[in-house]
């Protein structure tokens, strides 16, 4: 597991880390979801969230801490949650810092099941984020079905978005639709300085990707190693 910090540039602080799925040779998470299949779904979702608990809890997180979660692992929201609120009581890791990131991309076969999902998430105090909106088809409908406390910008959308006028009006009318919703907006994937800059302008505050920090594996980097 590692961690890639969410900065939020206005307090020059680091607001959350994503947990991401790594092996135990760094392999990435695209490598280990190869081996993901209906069978084993279940069981590498819970061991991840419940990794991810200890792992921030051991490393004292003092922020939220950012877990993905596959909708299509979960049956029961009552049943598979049980796994996670049982972690973070065991390892002391308070509940309403833990963000679920569901993302907007994935083929979700049951819109209405996850639907449920996510209410009983939320009321049992958990956050949740829409994590790379426009990188499906889903885009504007999902957010129609789907309300999340944090909207996180898909890399594709912010790439050369310095240059690209297209790239620009999107994100600026959905900053516009996530300040209406209520929803912060986290852009991820910023690698240069040029796309920061622009996605600032826009009134963002929350930032992620390489042009700040890599992911660590299974260390924190803090505000002091950064640069910006």
């Amino acid at each position: 597991m590692a961690f890639q910090p969410i900065v939020d540039v206005k307090k020059h602080s680091i607001f959350a880390y994503e947990a991401l799925v790594r092996g135990i040779n760094n392999e990435s998470a695209g490598e280990i979801f190869k081996h993901v299949n209906d069978t084993n779904r279940y069981r590498f979702d819970q061991c991840c969230r419940t990794k991810a608990i200890k792992l921030g809890a051991e490393l004292a997180v003092p922020c939220f801490l950012n877990i993905n979660f596959m909708p299509n692992a979960v049956y029961r929201p009552e049943l598979c949650i049980r796994t996670t609120l049982t972690a973070a009581e065991t390892y002391g890791f308070p509940i309403d810092r833990i963000v679920f990131e569901i993302t907007e991309s994935e083929k979700v076969q049951d819109i209405e099941h996850l639907k449920g999902i996510v209410a009983y998430y939320r009321q049992k105090g958990f956050k949740i984020a829409i994590d790379d909106f426009g990188a499906g088809y889903a885009g504007l409908n999902f957010l129609t079905e789907i309300r999340g406390d944090f909207l996180k910008l898909d890399m594709a959308l912010i790439r050369h978005i310095d240059t690209d006028k297209v790239r620009q009006a999107i994100v600026r009318g959905i900053v516009q639709v996530g300040q209406e919703l209520s929803m912060v907006i986290i852009a991820e994937g910023v690698e240069t300085i040029e796309e920061f800059k622009v996605l600032e302008s826009f009134g963002i505050e929350l930032f992620q990707g390489y042009y700040f920090a890599k992911p660590s594996f299974e260390k924190l980097v803090s505000i002091d190693d950064l640069s910006f």
